[in-house]
């Protein structure tokens, strides 16, 4: 007798098994994957994206090269927040990944390194086309990236090369070796971020290189082009990756450039925006670097502005003109460097225009009388013009909470150091008063 399990068993085996022969007649099964694909991928792949087989690689990884003359003035870039040598090699970096995490299961397959042979600019990027080759696409990586030299990435210092040594670790290999690492985002948001609308290096690349990309990949979309290619193998679908992480990587060389003239002082003012040299001055004051941040901000109030230029929205939600913060950041750059009768002198100056900063320089002016010249009442006429601008601005609808805040703290102790010394004045007046 059958058992009845088997009775049912045995009839939907039969039917899947005549939807797996209909599906193969279709095309269906097999169509996408073909049995000879791993070992023809390579191959082809770098017959369609005009590039070659990597020797040294078991002819497992693609490599892609390409170059273009565009001269970079080395010497400028020890004037760098952080300074690189002139003689260090430097190597542009960028991933293609499978997702934005930094985890074990994001995996780079596109990296592009850009490097300069004298005036000339070659890029070669480096294509994983299969999983299993990953350990030769790494060897190739570290064979590309001379130990003495400096990285040079937009945004590689959280992204890129976090991965990238999580890689390396995944197949027990040291990371490659260098001698720095430029991560080119923290100073597009310094040196920049007065005239472009985000920080995003399409953005950056547009507003200060006059490189506007045509048709390009978003890359949201990368990560399925990848995908759909290990599906079907067909390497078209990456043509417009590989172009996309090229311009990245030529992007990094030309914002190098730009930066390169921005940190010389030849062309001061002329070539360069005086907000470029404002926010050069803020990363010189970050690194303590006074002497050349004092030389910037000079430089930046020195150049003619129109009245109407602002920084942007995203800068300064309060739209304070340029000139005004940069003679504010003069003048804590003068206290910071100990000339503080200097400073004293520029935030009175502030102070006196009456413009939206005017309110701060007068709490600056009251912590001069007060603890240098030790004029408490002369401090409290200070920080009472300070009061009346914090009130007059927010019965105006643009309140000032940290001037508010400390005005909350000092305004009493002013109030009883000036009433103290009134009691002492007049106990000297009147003899035989104590």
């Amino acid at each position: 007798m059958m058992d009845p399990s088997t009775a049912v068993t045995v009839p939907l085996l039969a039917l899947r098994a005549r939807r797996i022969d209909r599906l193969r007649d279709s095309g269906g099964i097999g169509k996408h994957h073909p049995p000879a694909i791993a070992t023809t991928r390579p191959a082809d792949t770098a017959a369609a994206l005009g590039g070659a087989l990597l020797p040294g690689s078991g002819g497992r990884v693609v490599v892609i090269d390409a170059s273009g003359p565009l001269p970079l003035p080395r010497d400028a870039l020890v004037r760098l927040p952080d300074p690189i040598e002139p003689g260090r090699p430097l190597v542009c970096l960028d991933t293609e990944t499978t997702g934005l995490g930094t985890s074990a299961g994001t995996l780079p397959f596109l990296i592009g390194l850009g490097v300069w042979d004298g005036d000339r600019f070659s890029v070669r990027q480096l294509l994983l086309p299969d999983h299993a080759a990953e350990p030769e696409f790494l060897a190739a990586v570290r064979d590309a990236i001379p130990p003495d030299a400096w990285l040079v990435t937009y945004n590689g210092r959280s992204f890129d090369w976090p991965l990238m040594v999580a890689r390396f670790r995944l197949h027990h290999h040291p990371p490659p070796a260098h001698a720095g690492h430029l991560d080119l985002l923290p100073l597009a948001r310094q040196l920049w971020r007065h005239r472009l609308p985000d920080a995003r290096l399409c953005s950056v690349e547009a507003g200060v290189c006059g490189v506007v990309r045509e048709a390009d990949l978003p890359g949201a979309l990368i990560p399925e082009r990848y995908f759909a290619y290990l599906r079907h193998g067909r390497a078209e679908s990456l043509l417009e990756v590989v172009r996309h992480n090229r311009q990245d990587v030529a992007s990094l060389a030309r914002l190098l450039l730009a930066l390169s003239r921005c940190l010389d002082p030849q062309a001061w003012p002329a070539e360069v925006h005086p907000g470029d040299l404002h926010g050069l001055g803020r990363a010189y004051v970050r690194r303590r670097r006074y002497t050349e941040a004092l030389t910037c901000f000079e430089a930046a109030l020195a150049t003619a502005l129109p009245p109407s230029f602002l920084p942007t929205q995203e800068a300064d939600p309060w739209q304070v003109p340029l000139s005004q913060r940069a003679a504010v950041d003069r003048a804590r750059t003068l206290a910071r460097m100990g000339r503080h009768d200097e400073a004293a002198r520029v935030w009175a100056e502030i102070a006196s225009q009456g413009d939206r900063l005017a309110a701060l320089a007068w709490i600056q002016v009251a912590k001069r009388r007060e603890h240098h010249d030790g004029d408490p009442t002369s401090a409290l006429a200070a920080a009472g013009r300070a009061a009346e601008l914090a009130l007059r601005g927010r019965a105006a609808g643009n309140p000032v909470p940290w001037v508010e805040r400390d005005l909350y703290r000092r305004l009493p102790r002013l109030r009883a150091a000036a009433a103290r010394g009134v009691r002492a004045a007049a106990g000297r007046a009147l003899p035989g008063v104590a």
